[in-house]
């Protein structure tokens, strides 16, 4: 089946892009934030609160996109300028979003939340007793019951109308913002937010499509221009003429991540709000180095996972008494590549266990969990990813339950999806392709990187790279007797020599940049048929 792919040329490859979009949007066609189900209800009443000098407390997430939308806010607040009490909940301490642990910390008249709050029943109730106002701006898929709060932003209301509803939660606070500026008739550019409102649509893998493609285009360019601190040591960090997505998404995102998942999440919003460069440096460095500790969690917990699993089971659930709950989540990831069927990984914490899931193929995590809800006490996501939580006395019943009810699966859709572009002449791989690949950016969701087969290619050499030789530089020439070669980077593997010395697999191209040298790179997604 992989030699049936077409043998394509940069021209092909040039239709086959080309094809994916009409135009792109400019940044005066993003349809008018008060389209979104009670965003101007929402803004009179935060420029209420305002000229009535009312405390203002905002609760955000400690990922990517919650960390960026809390960072958005406070900085348009400073702007204003008018204080603003910012709290991002601890993952371990408080758990997720407006929870009733938050709020007993908070004494406010109005609370915002931003990439949380549409489940948030319970707090709602709270804050009502309280009489606290309790606006929610979310992107999340709403339960059966929504909060009663004074205002619901969030574009997946079943009565919001705005024309594109796969936007984060950064954006859906930006877009609120906007309507707050015009409340205020405050002179404030909402283009110089652009930096950070990238970097949570690509970490929150976003479809980078329709509006979403045009403003990470936009906050790409403005990261390598903005006097903001933070962006000034991304650049410096990255040091390369043009930022993709792919950097943002591989060298950044999990920085910014780390800090709550291993730690506090107030890390990474003092790096995005420093205001010098020498206070976002040190920020950064600390995201550094729980970026480093986060690997080395992951990859031990990882070890440990693979070694419980039950091969013969279909639906992969494990459970550990020492893992770090920040890492399971990535955990998952690692069993479901390996495995190539949908994994749990649980973090034991004495009578309680929680954890995270993640499939492959067509197969909802989130249904086979949702039909063996009975013996959780917690659960939400979505197909493809999904949260829980249960007694540790129920997770060999849930192991057995949940894989009794994948029985019913087909084959087939365990099958990965990879959509490989064709089979590209390794003379094909030049200068000329970047520019034609860089054209097209960004890539991500909706819009992949195209990825191409390398056929029974024959391998010349192999060379292991870092300081732990955990990544492979591999030499291939790609037809007999051809002599020109072309290196490979296999990350996170280690690849032997085939006894046949063949190699099938999957790769992108990307730019290096070394020494002010340009080239291009070939980067393994997947490998076919070799020993690892």
């Amino acid at each position: 089946m992989l030699s049936k792919l077409p043998l394509i040329t940069k021209s092909d490859l040039f239709e086959i892009l080309s094809s994916r979009f009409e135009s792109d949007k400019k940044l005066s066609q993003i349809p008018n934030p008060s389209l979104l189900h009670d965003a101007s209800k929402a803004a009179k009443r935060i420029a209420h609160a305002i000229q009535k000098n009312e405390r203002i407390t905002l609760v955000g997430d400690y990922d990517v996109d919650g960390v960026s939308s809390t960072a958005i806010m406070v900085d348009f607040f400073k702007r204003i300028p008018y204080p603003l009490d910012a709290i991002i909940p601890n993952r371990f301490s408080d758990g997720y979003g407006v929870s009733p642990t938050v709020l007993e910390r908070i004494e406010a008249n109005l609370i915002i939340t931003v990439d949380n709050g549409i489940t948030a029943v319970e707090a709602a109730e709270i804050c009502k007793q309280r009489g606290i106002d309790l606006i929610i701006t979310d992107h999340h898929t709403p339960g059966d019951k929504l909060p009663d709060a004074y205002a619901i932003v969030d574009p997946k209301l079943s009565e919001c109308n705005y024309p594109f509803e796969e936007i984060c939660g950064a954006e859906v606070a930006w877009l609120l913002l906007a309507l707050l500026k015009q409340e205020l008739s405050l002179s404030i550019d909402m283009r110089q937010f652009l930096d950070i409102l990238s970097i949570a649509i690509i970490a929150d893998i976003m479809p980078l499509i329709d509006i979403n493609r045009t403003l990470v285009k936009e906050g790409l360019k403005l990261i390598q221009n903005s006097s903001r601190p933070a962006s000034v040591i991304i650049r410096d960090f990255l040091n390369k003429s043009t930022i993709s997505s792919e950097d943002i998404a591989f060298q950044i995102a999990p920085r910014i991540n780390s800090a709550g998942r291993l730690e506090d999440a107030s890390i990474a919003l003092d790096f995005f709000t420093a205001q010098d460069t020498h206070s976002a440096y040190k920020q950064f460095e600390l995201l550094g180095q729980l970026n480093e500790l986060r690997k080395e969690t992951e990859a031990q917990t990882t070890k440990e996972a693979i070694a419980c699993v039950r091969e013969e089971d279909s639906i992969i659930v494990v459970a550990g008494e020492d893992w770090h709950e920040g890492v399971v989540g990535i955990a998952a990831s690692r069993l479901v590549d390996r495995f190539e069927k949908p994994a749990i990984v649980l973090s034991i914490n004495g009578q309680s266990a929680k954890g995270s899931a993640r499939s492959i193929g067509d197969i909802s995590i989130y249904e086979l969990i949702k039909e063996n809800e009975h013996l959780l006490t917690k659960f939400g996501g979505h197909k493809m990813a999904a949260g829980l939580g249960l007694k540790t006395i129920d997770i060999e019943p849930f192991r057995e339950a949940i894989n009794k009810s994948a029985q019913k699966i087909a084959p087939e859709d365990f099958l990965p999806v990879e959509s490989l572009t064709g089979i590209l002449a390794t003379d094909d791989i030049d200068l000329e392709l970047l520019k034609l690949l860089e054209r097209f950016e960004p890539y991500g969701e909706a819009n992949t990187k195209p990825s191409f087969l390398l056929h029974e290619a024959e391998v010349v050499s192999i060379k292991l790279m870092g300081a732990d030789k955990s990544h492979s530089r591999i030499e291939v020439r790609q037809y007999p007797h051809q002599r020109k070669t072309v290196e490979l980077i296999a990350f996170r593997t280690v690849f032997e020599m085939p006894a046949n010395r063949k190699i099938s697999c999957s790769y992108t191209v990307t730019k290096n940049e070394f020494n002010g040298r340009v080239s291009p790179q070939l980067l393994v997604k997947k490998i076919y048929n070799a020993v690892s």
